[in-house]
């Protein structure tokens, strides 16, 4: 699989034939695909035919997928991270008040594990630490929280006293996140060998797992969310058609 240049300052590590698989199906709804329909698709992007089956058996038996009737289909486990990832493409807003969504950690006792793994969840509901065991956001997002929170924190709604714009920016590094976007949007413009542009997508993936998703009033000018959004909606309809092509059968 050939790698990807770093002209505009992005170091992106070609796909591994496990990644491409992921990313193929993690694309796909619902996310199966027949086995020899998977070996064509993923040997468009460069990985053997014998190396893609390799790939889909040990993924089998680590988990990651399900055999089926008709092909491999993504796991229960997996399932949750491409509702999380189509969230993050298209992310359920609704108008801003001023009100911000606060959590107040208040389970004690709790090992590093358990905090570790508090915290990202935290983090992937696009909260952001204001101080130890106080996370907040705007409550712009249109999401129920996960029920079990309610057993380690107090959910509250708040209105700080500090200015909006500027409370934004003391928690989330607004400059680097757009700089990065920007960065990628030029990236996928220039990318023309299929594993390149699937290698810079997944990038942009990520990087939009990252994405706050503020209120407008809260961002700075010419925020280059919607347009990575874009981007990236464009790729997913070049790849459902290279995945509907003739021959495949979904």
């Amino acid at each position: 699989m050939s790698g990807t240049g770093a002209a505009d300052g992005l170091t992106l590590r070609p796909l591994s034939a496990r990644s491409v698989v992921l990313s193929l199906l993690l694309g796909t709804h619902p996310p199966e695909l027949p086995a020899r329909d998977l070996v064509r698709l993923v040997e468009g992007f460069g990985v053997g035919a014998s190396t893609a089956r390799a790939a889909l058996s040990r993924m089998t038996a680590a988990g990651d997928l399900r055999r089926t009737d008709t092909g491999y289909r993504l796991s229960e486990r997996l399932l949750e991270r491409q509702r999380r990832q189509d969230e993050a493409l298209r992310p359920h807003t609704r108008a801003w008040g001023g009100d911000w969504e606060t959590l107040v950690i208040t389970a004690t006792g709790r090992g590093p594990a358990a905090r570790a793994e508090l915290r990202a969840g935290l983090a992937a509901l696009r909260l952001a630490e204001l101080r130890e065991g106080v996370w907040l956001r705007p409550d712009n997002l249109d999401r129920p929280l996960p029920a079990d929170l309610d057993r380690v924190a107090e959910r509250l709604v708040a209105r700080p006293e500090a200015p909006a714009r500027a409370l934004a920016a003391r928690l989330w590094p607004l400059g680097d996140w757009a700089d990065t976007a920007r960065a990628l949007l030029a990236h996928v413009d220039r990318a023309r060998h299929p594993a390149d542009r699937l290698t810079a997508f997944a990038a942009v993936v990520r990087h939009l797992l990252a994405d706050p998703v503020l209120p407008a009033e809260l961002l700075p000018p010419d925020w280059p969310g919607a347009a990575l959004r874009d981007a990236y909606a464009r790729y997913q309809r070049e790849q459902s058609g290279q995945v509907r092509a003739p021959g495949t059968r979904t």
